[in-house]
C-alpha cells in the first residue's frame, strides 16, 4: 500500500532548545517497538543458558559503549566522555545486573523478562523523585536497558554519528550518548516522544545549540523519512510536510528569529542596564561543566545557580572530596573572573544510586531532603564543604544552601560550615574565609521569616519553581492541576515583593533562580520589583539583556504598580501581554502562539 504523506500536521511538544529549522526527517530506531520477544518460564537446566546469555548482551552492551566513547575522543569532545562513563557505571550497576540475574534464577524466567521487571523497579524508583532535572536521569538507566535488550534480542543498534546528510533527527527518545555524537554539519535539528525541559538530552543540545522539541509523546508514530519538518524549539511546534504557505510562513518566521539572535549579540558584552541607569546582574543556571562554553558565549556575567546533584547519580559509591573538588575547580577556573555560586546538595538520601538505605517515604518532596538531608547526613554535608571551600582559592565562589525554613536550619548549617573552615585551616589547606554564604527561598516558611533569615546570610535567590508549587499548593508536573502554576499568580508576585524588601531592607542582595528568571516577558515586572540579579539558562541571557538595556527602572516600577491593583493573574498575564506587544512588537510577534 502505497503511503500518503500527511499534509500541514502539527504536533506540539515542548521547547527543549530554541531555534527554527526546516529539513527531511531522519527516523532513528531508539525504540522497542521492534523488538519482539516473548515472556517465558524456563526449566531449571535453562537458567545458567539464560544467564550466560543476559552476562553476553551485558557484555557486548560494555563494548558498544566504550566504541561510542573512542569514537567520541576522536572527535576531540572529550568534555562529554563523562555521559558514556555514566552508562558504563549503570551496565556495573548492583540492582540493575545482580537483581536481573536474580529474577532468572529465583523465578525461573527468561532473560528478557527479568530485565523487564528489574527496569520497572528502578523506574518507580525514580518516578518518585519530585526535582524534574533529576527525575528525568531515569532516561539513562531506560537507554542502557534497551541497550542491553536490544542484544538480547540481535538487533543492530543505529548510529546517530554515521549520518551523512543534514537531517533533522526524530526518535522516541535520545540518550546523552547519542547528543554528545551529534555534529551541528549534519543534524540541524531534533525530535523525541519523550523528555522535559531539564532531561539531559535537551539540556546538550542547548549547550550544542541544536534546535528541539522534546516531549511530543508520538512524532516517531506520524514521521516517515524523508517527511519535511519544520522544527520551532522556542514554540515545541512541529509541522510534517508542511504546504507551500505554511513553509514561507515559517521561513520568514526563521529569517526573523535568526536576525534577531545576531542582533542580540551586541549585547554579549554589555552590562544588563536599563536606559535610566539600573544595573542588574545576568547569570547562568547550569547543571554540567560542559555548559560553561555556551554560558560564556552567551555574555553571562557568571553562574548563579551551580546544581551538583549529578556528581551523586548512576553510581554505586558516594563521591569523593577530591572529585567534587576537581569537578568545581574546572568551573571556577573556566569562569574566573565571574563569580559561581554552588548550591549544595538537594536530594533526598532515598533517590541515590549508592549505598545509601534510607527509608522509602510517602512524598519525597516534603520529606528528607536537601539541607534536611545534609544535616542529618553531616558527613557527607562536609565532604562537599570542604571541596567547596578548597575550590574557593582558584577565583570568586559563593555557596547557597537550598530548602531552609527556618532559622535554626541556617544556624545548624553554619555552624557545619565553621567546623569545616577550622579542619581545613588546621591542616594549612587554603580557601576563602570569608566566602559568602546564601539561601534559596522557595518554602513559605522561609518567605514569613525573610526579616529574620536575612540577618543571617549574604545574599537571597528566591527558587520561583519550588517556591510557586508551594505557595500554590499544586504539583507542577501534575497534569490536572499544571495549569495553575502561575507566576504571574497576584500572591506570587506579593510574596517576591516581600522577600526582596526584607533583603535590602538589611543591606543584602536578592536575586531569583527559577524559570521565571529568564522569561523575556517578566524581565520589566522583575526590574520593578527591584531584584539584583536574575539566574537563567545561558540561551536566554541574550534577550534579557535586550529587554533591560530598553526599559526604564521607572517605567518598570510603574508597570508593577499598575498590575498589584489586579486581583486575578489571568487579568495580570492579558495586561502585561499587550504592554509587551507594545512595547516590543518584533520580538514578541509570536506571543499568542507560545501561550
Amino acid at each position: 500500500m502505497e503511503y500518503k504523506k500527511k499534509e500541514d500536521f502539527c504536533i506540539k511538544g515542548v521547547g527543549g532548545s530554541p531555534g527554527i529549522v526546516i529539513g527531511k526527517a531522519q527516523p532513528i530506531d531508539r525504540g522497542k517497538a521492534d523488538m519482539f520477544f516473548t515472556y517465558r518460564l524456563i526449566d531449571e537446566v535453562e537458567v545458567s543458558l539464560e544467564e550466560e546469555r543476559f552476562k553476553s548482551a551485558v557484555k557486548e552492551s560494555k563494548d558498544q559503549c566504550l566504541s561510542v566513547k573512542k569514537n567520541i575522543i576522536r572527535q576531540n569532545a572529550k568534555d562529554v566522555v563523562y555521559i558514556i562513563d555514566a552508562h558504563l557505571m549503570i551496565l556495573d550497576d548492583k540492582m540493575l545486573i545482580e537483581e536481573t540475574l536474580n529474577k532468572i534464577k529465583e523465578e525461573k524466567i527468561n532473560a528478557e523478562w527479568a530485565l523487564e521487571i528489574t527496569l520497572q523497579k528502578l523506574r518507580s524508583v525514580f518516578k518518585e523523585i519530585d526535582d524534574e532535572y533529576l527525575s528525568e536521569r531515569r532516561s539513562d538507566i531506560d537507554y542502557v536497558a534497551k541497550r542491553i535488550l536490544r542484544n538480547l534480542v540481535g538487533k543492530r543498534h543505529d548510529s546517530i554519528s554515521g549520518l551523512k546528510e543534514k537531517v533533522i533527527v526524530v526518535a522516541h527518545d535520545l540518550s546523552p550518548g547519542d547528543t554528545a555524537q551529534m555534529s551541528k554539519e549534519t543534524i540541524i535539528g531534533f525530535v523525541t516522544d519523550i523528555g522535559g525541559k531539564t532531561s539531559h538530552t535537551a539540556i546538550m543540545a542547548r549547550a550544542l545549540e541544536i534546535p528541539a522539541v522534546v516531549g511530543s509523546e508520538r512524532i516517531t508514530q506520524e514521521v516517515n523519512i524523508g517527511d519535511q519538518l519544520i522544527v520551532d524549539g522556542t514554540t515545541g511546534i512541529v509541522i510534517i510536510n508542511p504546504s507551500k504557505a505554511i513553509l514561507n510562513e515559517y521561513l520568514e518566521k526563521k529569517r526573523i528569529y535568526e536576525s534577531l539572535e545576531k542582533e542580540l549579540f551586541k549585547y554579549r558584552d554589555l552590562p544588563a542596564q536599563t536606559i535610566d541607569g539600573y544595573r542588574i546582574k545576568v547569570v547562568a543556571n547550569i547543571e554540567l561543566v560542559e555548559e560553561i562554553p555556551s554560558v560564556l558565549e552567551h555574555g553571562a556575567e557568571g553562574i548563579g545557580l551551580y546544581r551538583t546533584e549529578f556528581l551523586y547519580l548512576n553510581r554505586k559509591e558516594l563521591p569523593s572530596e577530591e572529585e567534587h573538588f576537581k569537578t568545581y575547580k574546572r568551573v571556577i577556573e573556566q569562569l574566573h573572573p565571574c563569580s559561581t555560586t554552588i548550591r549544595t546538595l538537594d536530594i533526598g538520601g532515598d533517590k541515590f544510586s549508592s549505598n545509601l538505605q534510607l527509608a522509602k517515604e510517602m512524598n519525597p518532596a516534603l520529606g528528607l531532603r536537601a539541607i534536611r538531608f545534609c544535616l542529618k547526613e553531616v558527613d557527607i554535608f562536609k565532604t562537599q564543604l570542604k571541596a567547596i571551600l578548597r575550590a574557593s582559592s582558584f577565583g570568586k565562589v559563593k555557596v547557597m544552601f537550598p530548602m531552609i525554613s527556618g532559622v535554626s536550619e541556617i544556624l545548624q548549617t553554619k555552624e557545619i560550615l565553621e567546623e569545616v573552615k577550622f579542619e581545613l585551616k588546621a591542616k594549612g589547606i587554603p580557601f576563602d574565609p570569608d566566602i559568602e554564604i546564601g539561601i534559596m527561598i522557595e518554602i513559605p516558611s522561609a518567605v514569613t521569616m525573610a526579616d529574620i533569615l536575612a540577618k543571617e546570610v549574604d545574599f537571597f535567590s528566591i527558587g520561583t519553581n519550588d517556591l510557586i508549587q508551594y505557595s500554590l499548593a499544586i504539583d507542577r508536573v501534575n497534569e490536572h492541576v499544571g495549569y495553575l502554576y502561575e507566576p504571574l499568580h497576584p500572591a506570587v508576585l506579593r510574596v517576591i515583593k516581600h522577600v526582596v524588601e526584607c533583603g535590602h531592607n538589611e543591606g543584602i542582595r536578592v536575586g531569583m533562580c527559577g524559570e521565571m528568571a529568564g522569561e523575556p516577558i517578566y524581565i520589566p515586572i522583575l526590574l520593578g520589583l527591584h531584584l539584583d540579579e536574575l539566574s537563567m539558562n545561558a540561551l536566554s541571557v541574550l534577550g534579557v539583556k535586550e529587554i533591560v538595556c530598553a526599559v526604564t527602572l521607572k517605567e518598570s516600577k510603574e508597570l508593577l504598580d499598575n498590575i498589584m491593583e489586579f486581583t486575578t493573574a489571568s487579568e495580570i498575564r492579558s495586561f502585561v501581554k499587550n504592554e509587551m506587544i507594545k512595547r516590543f512588537p518584533i520580538l514578541f510577534a509570536g506571543l499568542k502562539e507560545i501561550e
